[in-house]
């Protein structure tokens, strides 16, 4: 073992130590803690923001497509805003005249070291955002704490937390012990628990906001790259937390445990596509992030994670449905419609990590899209549920290298490349897609089938050869090399209109307005305000901390807002680490 070896080793088993110290006066993971530790010196000196910006050609607005506000123009009230999941918001008040007006109101800090994933709503006259263990509701002009709930709930392996969602004066959000909790939104009074877990299937989590519709929570679970972990969906009543159905991604076992009645799953078709030897479980099919409503159809687009052990593809031969697919059932039943196999053979951890978007296109088609963590932009007719095109939206490369176990292999994206868990967004008005991604390549060396076939139940299970806990996932290029893209697609053609290349990954969400502007923000801290047609940049502003949660906007009586968080220590992104913060910015 050399010196270097030794040193990073030391270190890496120093992060628990000093992390468990730390957490105490902080109140945060030790796990992320103690990354914050070791980012203190991977993370120094980060470059200045750059944005360049590739023109096409200027996307123009219809004469027929002005937006009508609706009664909950203001809010923004899901995840996605909508449950189409479109990201848009109708209001006008920022625009490419007004948006040098935008400053920073307030600051509200959550004094967490973690994630810091939230994907903030504003509704029911409060800001509320989520980190691991709580939920708390501020004051959406003046960043004032109305209500802040702590739930001593188990951390898990990945400690963080992406939302709530509001619906009927409450809001809902899942927990890492396997409870999905409903709050009055005023006070912050719990109302209901539901346990959605199985406390013998250790590994499992919940990372993803709900989504609220039709008097109904729907939530799931994590813990794809756990062995022995299956994803599950469930749907709420949302009045009482009563289980209305429950359906697996990919086939059940015999103890997998069920809270409600099953929804109608094609189980032997999907077990005939796993073709695991008998000691190997199935395993994968976690759900990271939010989901979709068809609202004309009833049904519930689900996107679901990889099949577990990630990399190594010869344990579990086959197409593994439903992992790596999305997934339409019955949003009133559960009951199984249909799937579309977004990878057809995935063995580079590639989830499609990020919900898909509903829409209808100038030219009238309906349609879905999403841009997994492959790095590509994917568009299917809703009527005909055929592909349109996929294209990329970030540095490929190497895709189809086989893995072998000694031969390390570097491609793009790596597996926290590509599109991440906010999703594309749609604008209408110039009937655009916006996808927020990765650039960020990855060498990976995978065990022999032997050695991952022992891995223990419960145990991370995603298949690298390293002694080193920070390459779990492999080793990643250097952090000089990384960058991010914003692409502006015509969403009937798949042809993109303009791009921007910044010099750190856009991992937050994007968001476009009626005012004719589009809203993102990278990891470097920066955020931006560009002009939805051409991508010419109106406004900018660096913040102290990454920038990885949802960008909204709303009107909470004082005009329009833009609420962001900001502030990110992680494991697998060498930031200078800073607790969580939500900001308000304003004109």
């Amino acid at each position: 073992m050399t010196s270097n070896t030794k040193v990073v080793l030391l270190g890496a088993s120093g992060l628990g130590v000093l992390g468990i110290i730390a957490s105490y006066a902080i109140g945060s993971n030790p796990e992320f803690v103690g990354a914050s530790a070791l980012n203190l010196f991977l993370g120094r000196g980060a470059p200045k923001g750059e944005l360049t910006v590739e023109l096409r050609q200027a996307a123009t607005k219809t004469a027929t497509s002005a937006v009508s506000p609706a009664a909950d123009a203001g809010e923004w009230s899901s995840y996605n805003r909508t449950v189409t999941s479109d990201r848009f918001s109708p209001l006008t008040d920022l625009n490419p005249q007004t948006a040098a007006n935008l400053k920073v109101l307030c600051t509200y800090d959550t004094n967490r070291l973690e994630g810091n994933e939230t994907g903030l709503i504003m509704a029911h006259g409060g800001l509320v955002g989520t980190t691991a263990e709580d939920i708390f509701s501020i004051d959406p002009n003046t960043c004032k704490e109305n209500w802040r709930v702590h739930r001593k709930s188990g951390f898990w392996s990945v400690p963080v937390n992406r939302g709530a969602v509001f619906a009927n004066g409450k809001v809902y959000r899942g927990f890492n012990d396997m409870y999905v909790r409903a709050y009055d939104a005023r006070t912050g009074q719990q109302i209901w628990e539901t346990f959605i877990g199985q406390r013998s299937m250790p590994g499992m989590g919940m990372t993803s906001a709900p989504i609220a519709w039709n008097g109904t929570i729907f939530i799931g679970t994590a813990g794809g790259d756990v062995r022995n972990v299956r994803g599950r969906v469930l749907a709420l009543d949302a009045k009482t937390g009563k289980v209305n159905w429950q359906i697996s991604t990919v086939p059940t076992v015999q103890g997998d445990e069920m809270h409600g009645p099953a929804g109608k799953m094609p189980q032997e078709a999907m077990l005939k596509t796993w073709s695991n030897q008998p000691d190997i479980p199935v395993s994968g099919g976690g759900t990271w992030t939010s989901y979709t409503i068809d609202p004309e159809a009833g049904y519930l687009y689900i996107p679901v994670g990889n099949a577990a052990p990630d990399y190594i593809k010869d344990l579990r031969p086959g197409s593994n449905q439903f992992a790596n697919h999305v997934l339409v059932v019955d949003a009133r039943t559960g009951n199984y419609l249909k799937s579309f196999q977004v990878m057809k053979d995935d063995w580079h951890d590639w989830d499609i990590s990020n919900t898909p978007v509903v829409y209808t296109t100038r030219a009238g088609r309906k349609q879905f899209s999403m841009s997994p963590k492959d790095g590509h932009l994917y568009a299917y007719d809703r009527g005909t549920d055929q592909q349109l095109y996929r294209n990329p939206v970030t540095r490929v490369e190497n895709a189809d290298a086989p893995f072998e176990a000694g031969k390390p292999v570097h491609f793009c994206p790596g597996s926290v490349g590509g599109g991440e868990w906010n999703g594309t967004a749609f604008d209408a008005q110039y009937n655009l897609l916006f996808t927020g991604t990765v650039e960020r390549c990855v060498t990976v060396s995978i065990q022999t089938d032997s050695k991952a076939a022992r891995a223990a139940n419960g145990s991370s299970w995603i298949g690298v050869a390293t002694f080193n806990p920070l390459d779990s996932a492999g080793k990643f290029d250097d952090k000089s090399k990384w960058a991010g893209w914003l692409y502006a697609t015509d969403a009937d053609t798949g042809q993109w209109a303009w791009r921007a290349r910044t010099n750190f990954p856009v991992l937050g969400g994007v968001t476009p307005t009626a005012g004719g502007v589009v809203m993102f923000g990278d990891i470097g801290g920066n955020f931006y305000v560009l002009n939805a047609s051409d991508g010419a940049k109106l406004w900018s502003h660096h913040f102290d901390g990454a920038l990885a949660g949802g960008i909204i906007t709303y009107n909470a009586g004082a005009g329009q807002r833009i609420a962001l968080s900001s502030g990110m220590s992680h494991p697998l992104w060498p930031v200078e680490p800073r607790t969580g913060k939500v900001v308000i910015l304003g004109m």
